[in-house]
């Protein structure tokens, strides 16, 4: 399935440390498994997880090895599938994916990324490479948000926290998709670009609290920043077991509410994909850099001011 001499360009670092630790540099061709899909990427995109890995402050979560390729979100084209594929899927196939592992060390800002099949599918065909990268952990973090932890539908009126960022803008389409009402919360510079996805009422978290400014008690709270905002849930929102935090599981579970870590799932994938497809799901895309300036989109995304989503071209 792949030829052992060839070699393939990847950024890689060999030590935790800023962004100055990693390099562009040829490596060897990735393992790939019976049940693997190998994908020719073409793009990546760039989230907060990936600098905090770099950092080295999850190697509690998972083990890790050095040296590691970053990276979970990937779009490019299957070079190749395993044996043990069921899938459907075959070499040509434009495809994205959120491919996380059980331990960390390939990651997807490579020439040739090994994705387990249940973290790829087929690509919305509307969109470029970029915008499809930009997809994957954000937008199955905000489906499993919206639609799996608070079951938001019709009529709902949903508190999405810091939705001009990457997680956020696809939670507020996402439940307007659904039907809901949508209330967000950004620095008065995103309110007009938050009125043109479509959010009903527009609240500046920079203002004081939020139970205080909003119109009327909400139904549902997405919570993506933590901290004061999710201690005042009580004062945002009818019932705190309809709230949901990527952020901080001891208090939001303290609340009644629900703690959502992002995990594969090719139905939500193929669920993002049809909204992408019929207009319903868009793509905000900060920046693009090439593979060579990785470090550079790094740095942009650490300094947490990002509206939108930070794309890597392979």
């Amino acid at each position: 399935m792949t030829t052992k001499e060839r070699r393939v360009r990847a950024a890689v670092y060999d030590r935790f440390g800023g962004a100055d630790v990693i390099e562009v540099r040829e490596v060897a061709d990735p393992p790939v498994g019976p049940d693997t899909v190998l994908v020719r990427a073409r793009a990546t995109s760039v989230n907060p997880v990936d600098w905090k890995i770099r950092e080295g402050y999850l190697q509690g979560a998972y083990p890790h090895h050095l040296p590691i390729i970053p990276g979970w979100d990937v779009a490019g084209v299957v070079e190749a599938v395993g044996p043990a594929v069921v899938t459907g899927l075959k070499p040509g196939d434009e495809v994205y994916g959120y491919v996380r592992r059980d331990d960390v060390a390939f990651g997807t800002a490579a020439e040739l990324v090994p994705a387990p099949e249940r973290t790829v599918t087929r690509k919305p065909a509307n969109l470029s490479f970029e915008e499809a990268a930009s997809i994957p952990l954000a937008g199955l973090t905000a489906y499993q948000l919206v639609v799996e932890a608070l079951e938001v539908g019709a009529g709902d009126r949903v508190l999405v926290h810091a939705a001009a960022g990457g997680v956020g803008q696809f939670a507020v389409q996402i439940a307007k998709a659904r039907g809901a009402v949508v209330v967000g919360t950004a620095r008065p510079d995103n309110h007009n670009h938050l009125r043109s996805l479509g959010v009903d009422e527009v609240v500046d978290h920079t203002a004081g609290p939020i139970g205080e400014q909003l119109s009327a008690k909400v139904d549902a709270v997405v919570d993506l920043i933590g901290g004061e905002a999710l201690e005042d849930a009580p004062n945002q929102v009818h019932d705190t077991s309809r709230v949901a935090s990527v952020v901080d599981a001891e208090t939001v579970l303290g609340l009644g509410g629900r703690y959502v870590f992002v995990r594969p799932e090719r139905a939500h994938l193929d669920e993002l994909r049809a909204l992408a497809e019929d207009g319903r799901l868009k793509v905000d895309l900060a920046a693009t850099y090439p593979l060579d300036r990785i470090a550079e989109a790094h740095r942009a995304n650490e300094e947490g001011r990002t509206r939108g989503k930070i794309a890597v071209t392979i």
